[in-house]
């Protein structure tokens, strides 16, 4: 758009959540021909009405959030067999050190959503950080086994809200068009995250001590955080529209009434008289009070409930396997298996896995935008009328690709096969872990618009939990019932139901949500509906 103009449209969600009506009118700005939604504000602080540079610059600073604290939380997984030897314990209690800051990494959010909707994504996101760097400061001065689990478990509660926090603020400031893709981005680092063995591993080759692992990202934190003082202004902001949840009703009766409302609207706004956009001094403030509205403590139970909706369901289940799966099994079991024989690979190469992920990433990022291309394409064919289920069909391919490169690494560790096995399985895994974690997040976001920092606490708390159970244990399953059994059969099994799901979503998606909001859950949420608040 150019500069100065105040994006117009009269785009708008129909009676069933996430079917939305993108028919354009007359002088509504388009994308891919169609109407832009949500509809903002005619003010110029309206966070949708931004510059792209802006936007990109805050999705910028989420994104390499995510990087880094998935970096940290997963980087010592290369030294779980140093730490057994340093602080005299078995490599399964040593692998506490990821899966407990793993799962204190997921529970972080069920404070700090709440939170950022209380007093502002800014101050949380901000002091999020400081915690963040602080644990890890604390992580590189340990000298007990103990002392080094707090560290781990402070900065992973830290950093827990960089995976909610980027979802958020896209659907704060970017339209429905362009979600698939910036949801996209970030997950694509969020995933390189699992680099972090590489790069720990490299540190410890190079002579220098586990310790210096922490000191190097503690100090990209902190370089972070002043990057993000002056980029990330407060993204909370009250627009004068209505939104759905399950179940509610947000559009006009029909278009005619919604016609009236608009020119009635459009006279109203000509009379109004638009405040000047903030100052670049005014965006730095950190503190801007607090949203009255928001129940802090009630809004915590109540996020539990959307574990009860599919489609949320799916995203909990899909993340909580693919993390599972190569956050966790991959790099707890492959620097073990690498470096005894037959491969005697060294400890600090065992954290090569990392590049069969990079791998499956850098094949997998070219298709991000695809479901906002194949949804757009869709809307056409439907007469503007955009159904959430549309950008589905992108995943076919990666639905079955994930489970065979699964059951490939299981059956390599199982019969000693030739290394490149294991990387042509973690990167077809990985291919399909990009693809879940962005479009079905994506999907659930589209079909509830509203309410959204409730169902991102379930679905946090819900993957980690999930992961955490897969991870815990898994050493000891495999000792007991082999690589092929728990991994190509149990671990494959189970994310070939989950991506199956797929089939049963693009088919009866739009049916689930009918009877959703049918439900006693779309009364209550629609009793406990909030706007995007202003704090005040």
């Amino acid at each position: 758009m150019a500069p100065g103009h105040l994006v117009h449209s009269h785009a708008h969600e129909e009676a069933l959540p996430g079917t939305v009506n993108l028919k354009a009118a007359e002088g509504d700005d388009t994308a891919y021909g169609q109407a832009l939604y949500p509809v903002p504000d005619e003010n110029p602080n309206d966070p949708l009405q931004w510059s792209k540079t802006k936007k990109s610059l805050i999705l910028v600073v989420c994104s390499l959030y995510s990087f880094l604290g998935n970096c940290a939380l997963l980087g010592p997984s290369v030294y779980i067999g140093l730490f057994s030897e340093l602080f005299g314990i078995t490599p399964t209690k040593a692998s506490d050190l990821i899966s407990y800051p793993n799962l204190a990494f997921g529970f972080g959010s069920l404070i700090l959503v709440p939170l950022y909707l209380k007093i502002g994504r800014r101050p949380v996101m901000l002091g999020s950080m400081v915690l963040f760097a602080a644990g890890l400061i604390g992580a590189s001065q340990a000298t007990t086994f103990e002392g080094l689990m707090v560290a781990r478990v402070i900065h992973g509660f830290g950093s827990g809200v960089c995976e909610a926090l980027p979802v958020q603020l896209v659907n704060d400031i970017f339209f429905l068009h362009e979600r698939g893709a910036r949801i996209g981005y970030y997950t694509v680092c969020l995933c390189l995250g699992s680099l972090g063995p590489l790069f720990a591993g490299y540190m410890l080759a190079g002579g220098y001590s586990w310790q210096l692992f922490f000191y190097v990202v503690f100090a990209f934190a902190m370089a972070l955080l002043i990057f993000a003082f002056f980029v990330v202004e407060e993204t909370a902001y009250k627009r004068g529209k209505t939104v759905s949840i399950p179940g509610s009703r947000a559009s006009p009766e029909n278009d005619l009434e919604y016609e009236k409302n608009a020119d009635a609207s459009s006279h109203a706004e000509v009379a109004t008289v638009l405040p000047p956009r903030k100052t670049f001094v005014q965006t730095l403030k950190i503190w801007n009070g607090t949203d009255k509205d928001q129940e802090f403590w009630i809004m915590i139970p109540r996020s539990f409930t959307y574990f009860l909706v599919p489609q949320v369901l799916w995203v909990v289940t899909s993340f909580g396997i693919y993390i599972g799966l190569g956050a966790l099994a991959f790099n707890y079991t492959f620097p073990l298996k690498i470096t005894a024989p037959p491969y005697n690979w060294t400890r600090t190469n065992s954290g090569l896995i990392t590049i069969a992920s990079l791998v499956g990433f850098i094949i997998a990022i070219p298709f991000l935008q695809s479901s906002d291309r194949l949804a757009a394409r869709l809307t056409r064919k439907n007469d503007g009328i955009r159904e959430a289920e549309m950008r589905l069909g992108v995943m076919l391919p990666a639905m079955v690709i994930a489970p065979a490169g699964i059951i490939l690494y299981g059956m390599a560790a199982e019969h000693d096969l030739h290394w490149i096995a294991y990387f042509f399985g973690v990167a077809m895994d990985q291919i399909g872990a990009l693809f879940y974690f962005s479009f079905t997040l994506a999907y659930a976001v589209d079909s509830y618009q509203s309410n959204t920092s409730e169902m991102l606490i379930a679905m946090n708390l819900g993957k980690q939990a999930i992961s955490f159970g897969m991870g815990i244990y898994l050493l000891d399953w495999i000792q007991e019932r082999g690589f092929a059994v728990t991994i190509s059969g149990i671990f494959a099994s189970i994310l070939l139901a989950n991506n199956l799901m797929l089939l049963v979503f693009m088919c009866k998606g739009k049916s689930i949500r009918i009877f959703m909001s049918k439900t006693w859950l779309a009364r209550l949420h629609k009793s406990t509906i909030k706007t995007v608040g202003e704090v005040a």
